[in-house]
């Protein structure tokens, strides 16, 4: 069976971006959205178990929805009101149940970036 991680960096500051709150949707097919997991990022920048494990791994859609505002206000970055990027969502999909599918994300205040790790 397949599972789920994570990884954030703070291309801003060259570190892993740690303590950042992530949450995990499943999105059904009428587009609703059901929350499966709430982790933070530890100081590594990864969370210390699976977002999604292998007994809840399914094929569907998913959002990761990264606090990264808060993150920065934390780190005493001026933000403007609103941020210009406070929630990093990340919506993607699971294919197969059988892989280790891996979203890490790059951020800066005003960027992201993301891709298929593994």
């Amino acid at each position: 069976m397949g599972y789920l991680t994570t990884h954030v960096l703070d291309s801003a500051h060259g570190c892993p971006g740690e303590n950042i709150p992530v949450s995990l949707y499943r999105i059904g097919s009428d587009q609703s959205r059901e929350l499966i997991n709430q982790t933070v990022t530890n100081n590594d920048g990864r969370c210390d178990q699976p977002v999604l494990a292998t007994e809840d791994f399914k094929k569907g859609v998913y959002e990761l929805v990264f606090s990264v505002g808060d993150y920065y206000r934390g780190r005493g970055v001026a933000l403007p009101e609103p941020a210009f990027l406070d929630e990093v969502v990340l919506r993607f999909g699971i294919a197969d149940e059988a892989e280790h599918y891996h979203v890490p994300l790059l951020i800066s205040p005003y960027s992201y970036s993301t891709y298929r790790g593994s």
